[in-house]
């Protein structure tokens, strides 16, 4: 089978698990755990921020809630943010971040309800460590007649860890930014990413929690920094481009340049799939994270997790988007991925953007290799135990050394497959445990009241 065969093969199989049900039951989802929750991402949003740095850390668990959230966030910001956002814009046109906004929006309120049903439902294993995230709420929530689904999700995971965000999108994404960019050869990149990953990796949730508490913060305000900066360079064109969004959104865009054009459904699917590979509200990965946060309360966890979403997508990928439209090269006919956001900092930055680039990729990418290592094996340990943590290790770390010699193209439609298949159960379960997320939720805001006067 030649790579064209096998590519149209994935893309079939893509367009199914990403087809209109999907989409209606991620974006539903989070409509309907936004109208119970009453709008909590818009009314609670000031609270949530604010817990980022005040969450008083009692309770049971393995890391701090900031900790926590920088393990999840390690994981979320990363190729998505930048390859992503080119890769929708470049398929579905400026209206695919208008999707990728509204994903966002009522994916806040799915994540709060991850966050808040990981320590709801959290256990501690055999080896004395916090055990949390979907698997565990659909088995401890809901029932052991639906250990299939959470055995379902386990499996699923594995697979993304494995091929999908984990692994080949973030490891391709280094090896080209420091090839184009640097000149290094991409087996020089690939030997030294792949021994950085096996020394953090090998040495557990702490050992990675320590790390991305160091990078996460510094490389997000590094990107931001930069992206403002070019945003107010080109500041007579914002309202023109948010226009751009917003229409093309609801009317489809014309051909123009080196764009093929594209339809509403085409804007909106490429959107919601990259929004959601950027922020993973509603794959359910970010509670596994969460479970490990001190807390005794559950919805103050849903809330700090919530905040996830918000950093990831409304903020950091809408300032790619921005980045792509403004300079004019999200048209351009001979520039895809990380090659497109690179060629927008450098029309503004000379070589020093193409730099500022490519060190902040290498950053978000080899964070979010870290954040998936961590899911990837709670998840085995989860279906194996103990036995399988050393093989998937492993494993692991032989895929890292692998992904930089795959097709891209293949890569990002192998990732969006496994996201989807993995999103699947963890939506079901949300649904089903909504009476929970909801009493829970009064309950600390009950408190909140009390504790606030």
């Amino acid at each position: 089978m030649d790579n064209s065969t096998f590519l149209e093969i994935l893309n079939e199989i893509d367009s199914i698990v990403w087809g209109v049900p999907l989409l209606i039951l991620l974006v539903g989802t989070g409509i309907f755990l936004t109208i119970r929750l009453n709008l909590i991402q818009i009314f609670k949003l000031p609270q949530a921020l604010n817990l980022i740095s005040s969450a008083k850390n009692h309770g049971a668990g393995d890391v701090s809630s900031f900790k926590a959230l920088c393990v999840a966030l390690s994981a979320t910001v990363g190729t998505g943010n930048i390859v992503g956002v080119a890769t929708a814009i470049k398929l579905g046109g400026p209206g695919a971040l208008f999707w990728m906004w509204l994903a966002a929006f009522f994916g806040m309120a799915t994540k709060y309800a991850e966050g808040l049903l990981a320590i709801k439902f959290r256990t501690i294993d055999s080896r004395g460590e916090v055990a949390g995230g979907p698997m565990y709420y659909i088995l401890n929530g809901l029932g052991k007649n639906f250990k299939p689904l959470a055995y379902f999700f386990a499996v699923a995971c594995v697979l993304v860890a494995f091929l999908g965000i984990g692994t080949f999108p973030q490891v391709n994404a280094i090896v080209d930014g420091f090839e184009n960019t640097f000149g290094v050869s991409r087996i020089i990149t690939d030997i030294i990413l792949t021994i950085l990953v096996a020394a953090v990796t090998l040495g557990g949730l702490q050992s990675i929690a320590k790390v991305t508490e160091m990078i996460v913060p510094f490389m997000a305000a590094f990107y931001m920094l930069i992206s403002v900066l070019l945003i107010i360079l080109n500041i007579d064109q914002l309202p023109s481009a948010i226009f751009e969004v917003i229409n093309s959104a609801f009317t489809g865009h014309a051909a123009v340049g080196g764009f093929a054009g594209s339809t509403i459904m085409l804007a909106m699917q490429a959107g919601i799939a990259r929004g959601v590979f950027s922020n993973e509200s509603g794959l359910g990965s970010a509670p596994i994270a969460a479970a490990a946060a001190k807390t005794k309360w559950p919805a103050e966890q849903g809330l700090i997790s919530m905040t996830g979403t918000f950093i990831d997508t409304i903020i950091i990928c809408t300032m790619t988007g921005l980045a792509l439209i403004l300079t004019g090269v999200w048209n351009s006919p001979n520039l895809a991925g990380a090659a497109m956001t690179s060629a927008a900092f450098s029309s503004n930055f000379g070589e020093f953007g193409a730099i500022a680039l490519t060190v902040s990729l290498a950053l978000f990418a080899f964070t979010t290799i870290l954040g998936w290592n961590y899911y990837g094996e709670r998840a085995m340990f989860f279906l194996a135990g103990t036995k399988g943590i050393l093989p998937y290790r492993i494993i692991f770390i032989l895929l890292v050394a692998s992904g930089a010699f795959l097709q891209l193209d293949a890569i990002w439609t192998l990732a969006d497959i496994v996201n989807g298949l993995m999103a699947i159960p963890n939506l079901i379960a949300l649904i089903l445990l909504s009476d929970i997320i909801v009493n829970e939720t009064k309950i600390y805001l009950n408190y909140r009241k009390k504790f606030d006067r």
